[in-house]
């Protein structure tokens, strides 16, 4: 039995658990490390100085991480209110779905996806390692499959690509893919493998993505995913109209949103041309297999980082959109 044969086989147990209620189940917890509280956010306006020549990024918290030996989210310290802990019984460490964060280069003007925007560069390292352990947690929590405690961070040329069915990539607006990493998501995508894209904003954003995902998989349309599609049904049930699923960076946030005004705004910040509406777009294989999906212009990943900063936000974006769609997300590449 291969990886993705005990991945279905996890979940085909786990789906007569997961459509219990998450309200019941979920709240902010608190876990090892961070700061803990509900205070204003720390570590906003670091500065993304990543070097497009060398490992070490500067993250969130302000932390340093080496891109070329870490391996797994547990290595690295909370920049939020903490991570959970837990194992799984032992002698069944493998047995488990694992969340596994691609590393990539941003661009820095040359190749067909560098040169968008200046400024601070976004990259791999939004939100980790608190969404990659956060969301790990709620997805055993809320349903029976066992998740890896520690998930996992990998580049495209990793030998162990090919383990992991689902992978994740976040802020790609400014991804710059080497030749090497272009064959080997081709390959992988077309073996069977699925991606899930999140976090990036602006349609340049959108255009310096795009342009990088035509490379890996040349001649290949989106598809505009509505409401009516299946992956928003999955698990959860999660209803209408697609902005009403949009999530705004924490620090960003409008806490004066009014829904009912079109006038007003769920962000305080502009994050460009085209970045007011959320899209979530799909590519499909000969055979209709999704093969990757993008979340554009929401911050998913926020509603799973930053649970415990604020409980307002975690009622009203992390336990009723953020953490249902990332399940129903999993779900849906998973078993089909």
């Amino acid at each position: 039995m291969n990886v993705r044969q005990k991945t279905l086989a996890v979940i085909a147990l786990a789906l007569g658990c997961a459509g219990a209620d998450f309200a019941q189940q979920s709240a902010p917890r608190q876990g090892r490390g961070g700061r803990g509280g509900f205070g204003p956010p720390q570590g906003w306006g670091w500065n993304g100085n990543e070097d497009d020549e060398g490992p070490i990024v500067r993250i969130e918290g302000g932390r340093l991480v080496d891109s070329d030996t870490v391996r797994t989210a547990r290595e690295i310290d909370s920049h939020s209110t903490g991570t959970p802990e837990w194992k799984n019984p032992p002698g069944f460490e493998k047995d488990v779905f694992t969340f596994a964060r691609i590393i990539f280069k941003v661009g820095m003007g040359r190749g067909t996806g560098g040169g968008w925007g200046t400024g601070r560069r976004f990259g791999w390292w939004v939100d980790f390692p608190d969404a990659d352990l956060n969301f790990s947690y709620r997805l055993q929590q809320m349903t029976s499959m066992k998740v890896d405690p520690d998930a996992r961070t990998l580049h495209l040329t990793d030998p162990d690509l090919a383990d992991f069915p689902m992978v994740y990539m976040e802020h790609t607006g400014f991804m710059e893919l080497r030749e090497a990493e272009v064959k080997r998501l081709h390959d992988y995508l077309n073996n069977g493998g699925a991606l899930f894209v999140n976090d990036f904003w602006s349609q340049r954003e959108w255009d310096g993505f795009e342009d990088q995902m035509k490379r890996v998989l040349p001649g290949r349309g989106w598809t505009e995913l509505t409401m009516e599609h299946p992956i928003f049904h999955s698990v959860f049930e999660l209803r209408g109209p697609m902005n009403r699923l949009q999530i705004p960076t924490m620090q960003f946030w409008n806490q004066n949103f009014d829904p009912n005004d079109p006038t007003s705004r769920l962000s305080r910040v502009f994050r460009g041309e085209g970045s007011e509406n959320m899209h979530v777009r799909a590519w499909f294989d000969d055979k209709g297999r999704m093969m990757v999906v993008a979340i554009h212009n929401s911050d998913v990943s926020d509603g799973w980082e930053r649970e415990g900063e604020n409980l307002d936000y975690f009622h009203t974006f992390s336990e009723k959109v953020a953490y249902p769609l990332g399940i129903n997300i999993v779900f849906y590449l998973m078993t089909h």
